[in-house]
């Protein structure tokens, strides 16, 4: 979903000063910015990466933001789930959230959506906003989520983590590239969660933060995304890796 120019809102004088750091950035400008205020994101799973991606999101100045998720707050999420304290334990993830997001960032409207992701509520979701950042931790979820993404034309953001281990990628739905389904008949399903095989706290934060970074650049239409390629951190050993990522021939999503 794009915007035509002549429809971006004009930022304000308190917004200019506000987002000075991003309007003096080369390529991004003020355009980029009122790009952004413009913009519709919808962050699906508020779990570590969640946590870690939703507030530079809300804070960079997204007009509007969509938290998913179907979970409540338990003790165990605290260590990496940063949006949360233990006030919040039985309450639903989207709302502590959301109070807690939109107390920092009043420039973004933040909706929160109890509710898991199924064929039904997805496509109404998908469409109506321009940018889906992909932070659950089922595969089931991330095929529906690829399959509603390509319907839609909507690009969606990859991210997941494990022990030590974070991933990322960008699939853009609009060339003849990848799709999230060529990266999963690489690797199949993840046989453990990060319930069995733990997971490092900090590790959610790096692969959150960096697919904010990805959402804003394809939001402001600056820089290039991690698109045909997949991204690997390994945090044991402080190494990033990354390897090309064709279309699958076999892929049941996107293959002729």
């Amino acid at each position: 979903m794009t915007h035509p120019e002549t429809s971006l809102p004009e930022l304000t004088r308190e917004q200019l000063l506000r987002y000075s750091r991003h309007v003096m950035l080369p390529s991004f400008d003020m355009q980029g910015q009122e790009r952004l205020l413009a913009s519709k994101v919808l962050v699906i799973g508020m779990g570590g990466l969640g946590c870690a991606a939703a507030p530079y999101l809300a804070a960079s100045g997204i007009g509007q933001l969509t938290l998913v998720d179907h979970d409540v707050v338990d003790n165990h999420n605290l260590p990496r789930q940063t949006l949360f304290t233990a006030a919040d334990i039985g309450n639903p993830k989207v709302t502590a959230a959301q109070a807690y997001l939109q107390q920092r960032s009043p420039d973004c409207n933040i909706t929160a959506v109890q509710a898991k992701a199924t064929d039904a509520n997805l496509d109404a979701w998908v469409q109506s906003h321009d940018v889906v950042v992909d932070c659950c931790d089922n595969l089931a979820t991330r095929n529906l989520i690829n399959q509603t993404c390509r319907r839609h034309i909507r690009p969606h953001v990859m991210g997941a983590a494990i022990r030590y281990e974070g991933q990322l990628s960008v699939f853009t739905h609009q060339d003849e590239g990848p799709c999230y389904a060529c990266l999963s008949q690489l690797f199949g399903e993840q046989q453990l969660s990060c319930m069995e095989a733990g997971i490092l706290a900090p590790v959610v934060g790096v692969v959150g933060a960096l697919q904010a970074v990805e959402t804003l650049k394809l939001l402001a239409g600056v820089g290039a995304p991690i698109s045909h390629k997949v991204m690997l951190y390994d945090g044991l050993h402080g190494e990033w890796s990354s390897f090309n990522l064709p279309r699958h021939p076999q892929c049941p999503e996107c293959s002729p």
